[in-house]
């Protein structure tokens, strides 16, 4: 079998679950490339909290993890089934890291459902979704993806939700497309890193801008997955989308295993006219 790609996608506002802009078409046209996968792993920086989780419920609930939006956000359903067996199968590959089945917690947050509505719309695929443990290091994370790039042998598509940067603090809701100086710094600081030198990606956190960008880690947590899983296989991240959003978020989209031919034609979906 061909490794299944894997992604990390700058997830940005709930509201691109209906909206149609720049990185929603690249998120459409990205769901016209992959393979189809068995399974999803969604790695979301909005199931923070003091373990490390898989969903391994037949039926995940879909989450609205967010407040003050119009009814209709809430209404909103992506009701993909899960895969309990996947929530096993990642408990046996983290020994000896500690990973435990989740079944009847948690469920497919924003993170997850409002990338997934675009890039497989009929939520006909399972998805299981893993938490990330916020009492450990940062080298957890790196040392957990590495454990799980296995399954990208096993027909199962692992995706990181988050954003590089990520500072609600400094956000200009009058500049839609627009990232602050220190922003797009780190923002390149790390693409240049995931790009050269995976393995050491954690050099990125005595960047000069890092307490800017990152200054809480959940967001930026779920490219170290993709680090991991890039440093395992010794091969490197690429950039498949690329921008800013209010000054203070990177959207910055990377994948792995897919080549530079596709990764253009994603880029380039972003470009064109909406529809």
């Amino acid at each position: 079998m061909t490794k299944m790609p894997a992604l990390f996608v700058g997830h940005g506002s709930p509201t691109n679950v209906f909206e149609d802009n720049i990185y929603t078409r690249q998120w459409q046209a990205m769901g016209k490339i992959l393979p189809r996968p068995k399974a999803i792993l969604a790695i979301s920086g909005h199931w923070y909290f003091s373990t490390s989780a898989v969903t391994a419920m037949a039926n995940p609930r879909t989450i609205h993890d967010f407040y003050n939006f119009p009814p209709k956000f809430y209404d909103y359903e992506y009701p993909a089934p899960g895969v309990p067996e996947l929530a096993d199968r990642i408990v046996e590959l983290a020994k000896p890291l500690w990973a435990g089945a989740d079944r009847d917690q948690w469920g497919l947050d924003h993170g997850t459902w409002s990338v997934l509505h675009h890039i497989f719309p009929e939520a006909d695929i399972p998805v299981a979704q893993l938490s990330l443990n916020g009492v450990k290091p940062m080298e957890y994370h790196v040392e957990f993806g590495r454990k799980i790039a296995a399954l990208r042998e096993e027909g199962v598509m692992v995706m990181g939700s988050g954003n590089i940067v990520h500072n609600l603090g400094r956000i200009a809701w009058d500049k839609p497309l627009f990232g602050e100086d220190w922003a797009e710094r780190f923002d390149k600081a790390v693409k240049e890193k995931l790009a050269t030198d995976p393995a050491n990606i954690l050099e990125v956190l005595d960047h000069p801008d890092y307490d800017l960008a990152v200054p809480t880690p959940d967001h930026f947590i779920p490219i170290l997955y993709l680090a991991g899983m890039a440093a395992e296989e010794g091969i490197t991240l690429k950039a498949w989308s690329e921008g800013y959003a209010l000054g203070g978020l990177s959207m910055t989209g990377y994948a792995l295993g897919l080549d530079d031919a596709d990764l253009e034609k994603v880029k380039a979906a972003g470009e064109m006219e909406p529809a």
